[in-house]
């Protein structure tokens, strides 16, 4: 059975709902002020309530790799946001964001913007991604909604400086594993036993899902196309 360290009842009924509404689509709603946002406790965090956690490497260098923690929402049919956490607990510190989209909307981007994008195949078949605290059945739900999905991932403390006390550095653009070897074992088995999960039996569960393929373009780096970000000076 699986257990999580951190994880309150709340935050894990408030993910199955979510899924619902990622599985089923937006719900309506309108803009509230400041004043009613305070009252009836609306506010866009509050709507981070799917969790993942999974693995990004530096864009260009796959030796520098960690563990990542989503909090993540859906923002409209074709795109799901992210929070990006070094951690679980009150204390952790906000990284990045990644925005996630669908087959439909990647297929319609064009060529250089497909080079930033990396895609959810082996991610969610290797058992890598996962969502802590949900039953088999609902991960599993999502997960099959996920696998064909494309995520743009900027870490705003950059990996330069994740040791550091303050977010320094230009934001990196970050990819995720694409085949068994990449990822550092040690990297894996910490994620396994701090969340008392097994990657390895999560791969083995989801051997016989459907596995789309990739779209011309993503995974860009696996072709030798990596780039990062620089300052640069502009005219006024």
């Amino acid at each position: 059975m699986r257990t999580i360290r951190f994880i309150s009842v709340v935050t894990v009924f408030a993910s199955i709902a979510l899924i619902g509404m990622i599985l089923a689509g937006p719900p309506a709603g309108k803009e509230v002020s400041g004043k009613e946002a305070l009252a009836e406790h609306r506010s866009p965090v509050k709507a981070l309530e799917v969790y993942l956690d999974a693995f990004h490497f530096h864009n260009g260098e796959i030796e520098k790799q960690m563990e990542i923690h989503h909090y993540c929402s859906r923002l409209n049919e074709d795109v799901i946001q992210c929070a990006l956490f070094d951690g679980n607990t009150a204390g952790a510190r906000l990284v990045g964001v990644e925005y996630v989209i669908s087959e439909q909307a990647f297929k319609t981007l064009p060529d250089e913007e497909r080079k930033m994008w990396h895609s959810h195949v082996y991610e969610v078949k290797s058992g890598q991604l996962i969502s802590p605290g949900l039953s088999d059945e609902a991960e599993r739900e999502l997960m099959k909604k996920i696998i064909s999905t494309y995520g743009k991932t900027w870490h705003t403390w950059s990996t330069e400086h994740m040791n550091d006390r303050l977010p320094l550095g230009v934001p990196s653009l970050m990819r995720a594993f694409t085949k068994d070897g990449q990822a550092h074992p040690a990297l894996i088995e910490r994620r396994d036993k701090f969340l008392s999960v097994s990657t390895d039996a999560e791969k083995k569960v989801r051997a016989d899902m459907e596995a789309p393929a990739v779209q011309p373009g993503a995974d860009a780096w696996q072709d030798g196309k990596a780039f990062q970000p620089r300052l640069m000076p502009v005219s006024p």
